[in-house]
């Protein structure tokens, strides 16, 4: 449902108005002037303005002015001007207004003015829509309504220069969210830095993110800029904001209240044009309740907060991401696997996936390594009563699939014949049994 805020002195024409537009079905906010039409546009959720030429305060014309220094997206506004005053309406629209009626207004003009804005506003929350989608899905895959909504808050706040913190359960794809927001800011063409706030130690942390001078500690043989100084004019990822030391939070809350630097072992702050996007899949208002984690330094990453669902909540995705997967594992290991069954599916739509989308992945890559015949087995995917071993496929396995789906492949494309399989894989005839019986090939109907 479309809000409009409507914006007049006149308490009865806000009445009236109202009343004809709750009955074409929009949702109706109000203010008296100028001035506390912004203070409503500051709470969110308006979506067009209907307002007043002249007003005691702020009237329409300065309110006009005021929404151009506003940032994007921000609600079109609509002018009710008294007769005669047409002129002054025209030059409005030259300024930013969307479109005016005559006060006192006819009730058909009102109606067609209204319809023709509320009509293009969806228009562009659709476009929004698909645009964030479209930039979410070049990262993520989904078909899930919460990951679209995830993707309409990534198009609001993506062109916004604010700190934005994303959190999520491990696996759940947090840095390719990043990257979509990254992807869809003014910033996409910049430097895109990323920090593992956990692989260091707090004293190598600091140094890694703020630059060092040569000398500065046991080890700087050389000096370094820092991620921060990389980052310049582009965006910080920092995965795992939570695992960061004490003294290193506080050096980043002045980075960020300051936008300086300051490198371990220099005297001089150096000023850096850096947006920062934090991740973590520890609940950071809890580790500020404990002390690990401060509190002044959680409100300024998190001016912004998009979360990340859990797989298990976001069952419709499990498919397409698992014959995606499926995809990518038979081109790695040159294996043909034929389109998943309703069981497969089944079984990997009903298992609650505690390692979210990381987790699918690997019990996919596994599945795929373990299939006979480009079938894959329900033995080899994990249920909610027996979790199957699905850790990352080792080199040793991806050779080993890669190199059954060759002699596979031979075969069939000799129709059976080993001699003219062996040749055209460049081996003997023996080699070819060894591989067979090696790959429990050897009953194989086809071979």
């Amino acid at each position: 449902m479309t809000t409009v805020l409507i914006v007049d002195d006149d308490a009865g024409v806000r009445f009236t108005v109202k009343q004809l537009l709750e009955d074409e079905g929009l949702s109706v906010v109000e203010a008296q002037d100028g001035g506390a039409a912004l203070q409503r546009l500051a709470q969110g959720g308006v979506e067009l303005i209907i307002s007043d030429v002249r007003m005691p305060g702020m009237g329409g014309l300065e309110l006009l002015a005021a929404l151009a220094t506003l940032p994007e997206p921000k609600p079109p506004l609509i002018l009710m001007t008294a007769h005669g005053s047409e002129r002054l309406a025209v030059d409005a629209m030259k300024q930013g207004a969307l479109d005016y009626f005559k006060k006192p207004f006819e009730l058909d003009e009102l109606l067609a003015v209204v319809r023709r804005a509320v009509g293009r506003v969806q228009l562009e929350g659709e476009r929004a829509r698909l645009q964030s989608d479209v930039a979410l899905l070049k990262s993520v895959l989904f078909v899930s309504p919460a990951m679209s909504r995830l993707g309409q808050l990534l198009a609001r706040v993506a062109p916004r220069d604010v700190p934005v913190l994303i959190t999520g359960e491990s696996g759940t794809g947090k840095e390719r969210l990043a990257e979509a927001l990254v992807r869809s800011s003014r910033r996409a063409a910049a430097p895109f830095v990323r920090f593992n706030c956990a692989a260091l130690t707090e004293e190598l942390a600091e140094a890694e993110l703020f630059g060092h001078t040569k000398g500065a500690f046991t080890g700087a043989t050389r000096a370094r800029p820092g991620l921060f100084r990389e980052a310049h004019g582009g965006t910080l990822l920092l995965d795992e904001v939570g695992e960061l030391g004490q003294a290193v939070q506080a050096k980043l809350l002045r980075a960020l209240q300051d936008g300086e630097v300051r490198p371990v072992g220099e005297d001089k702050a150096l000023r850096v044009d850096v947006r920062i996007v934090a991740a973590t899949h520890r609940d950071l208002l809890q580790d500020v309740k404990a002390g690990r984690f401060r509190e002044d330094l959680w409100y300024r990453l998190k001016v912004v907060h998009l979360h990340v669902p859990a797989l298990r909540e976001r069952p419709d995705d499990i498919p397409l991401l698992a014959r995606h997967f499926v995809e990518r594992a038979a081109r790695a290991f040159g294996v043909q696997v034929r389109p998943l069954s309703d069981d497969v599916l089944a079984r990997l739509s009903a298992y609650a996936w505690p390692g979210n989308v990381r987790e699918l992945e690997h019990a996919v890559e596994s599945a795929v390594a373990l299939s006979v015949d480009g079938q894959l087995e329900l033995s080899a995917l994990p249920t909610a009563s027996a979790p199957a071993s699905h850790a990352p496929v080792g080199l040793k396995e991806k050779v080993d699939a890669f190199e059954r789906g060759l002699v596979v492949t031979a075969l069939a494309h000799a129709k059976g014949n080993r001699s003219e399989a062996a040749r055209s894989l460049g081996i003997g005839r023996a080699t070819l049994h060894d591989k067979l019986k090696k790959h429990g090939l050897e009953e194989d109907p086809d071979a």
